[in-house]
């Protein structure tokens, strides 16, 4: 099954083979645990404000550089974007609740992963719509030696976040200018699913929330598991296929 999609893959996007150099992480719900302290911030601060939300809209949003997502719940509920003085304001107070609530903790399997991916040659990269400091600087303390500046990209890396390509073309970039086919994205989000298809990456899911799978296949994901052990379990097998499938 698993040979199969690889291969589906290649033809869809006219390769022959994989050249794989490097894996690409999203960060929230991929290698922490902190999208439930995303998602309660969120609401609670849209709680504050008197704004409404849809259900499990944090979640489905979540890769979206803030400031989009916060004028679009301005515009269906004031019928108005939002300034950027308000932008501020929100974004402000929902980092305030979210350090609040937020545990730091690192996905059970994700240093594992990153370790495996590491000795079999590859170079982790880090696309993220975040722009937690705190959270970014813990990324050295709980992944020492796996990431650096030069293999992060950050919402403060791009003009567009996802489900816009640019991040992950940003992530091809920084991994030594790589095509499409010599990376893989690990996501566990639909937009960064989305952003990840269209930038032309073979994508895996790692349904750390509440989403329904379909939810992730449809945004185009090729493989879903459902914790990072999982995922690490697969991952020889879906190196060497990778490694020797050609078409």
């Amino acid at each position: 099954m698993r040979k199969s999609l690889l291969i589906h893959y290649l033809k869809q996007q006219n390769y022959s083979a994989f050249d794989l150099k490097a894996v690409i992480f999203d960060m929230d719900g991929v290698l922490y645990d902190s999208m439930p302290a995303h998602d309660l911030s969120w609401r609670e601060t849209m709680d504050e404000l008197g704004l409404k939300y849809l259900p499990n809209e944090f979640y489905f949003q979540e890769g979206r550089l803030a400031h989009d997502m916060i004028s679009d719940i301005f515009q269906r509920n004031l019928n108005r974007g939002s300034t950027p003085e308000e932008v501020k304001s929100v974004y402000a107070r929902k980092s305030e609740i979210f350090r609040q609530y937020n545990n730091y903790e690192p996905m059970p399997g994700a240093y594992e992963t990153l370790k495996y991916v590491q000795k079999e040659g590859l170079t982790p990269i880090l696309v993220t719509g975040s722009r937690q400091a705190t959270l970014l600087e813990r990324l050295a303390i709980h992944f020492p030696g796996v990431f650096t500046p030069e293999t992060m990209v950050t919402a403060f890396n791009v003009k567009r976040g996802k489900p816009h390509p640019e991040p992950f073309l940003k992530g091809l970039e920084m991994g030594g200018s790589l095509q499409p086919n010599q990376a893989i994205v690990i996501e566990n989000a639909p937009l960064g699913i989305e952003a990840a298809v269209k930038a032309g990456i073979f994508t895996i899911a790692v349904n750390t929330g509440p989403l329904d799978d379909t939810v992730l296949t449809d945004a185009g994901a090729s493989i879903v598991f459902h914790s990072m052990p999982e995922l690490t379990a697969a991952m020889p097998e879906i190196l060497h296929l990778a490694r020797t499938i050609t078409v």
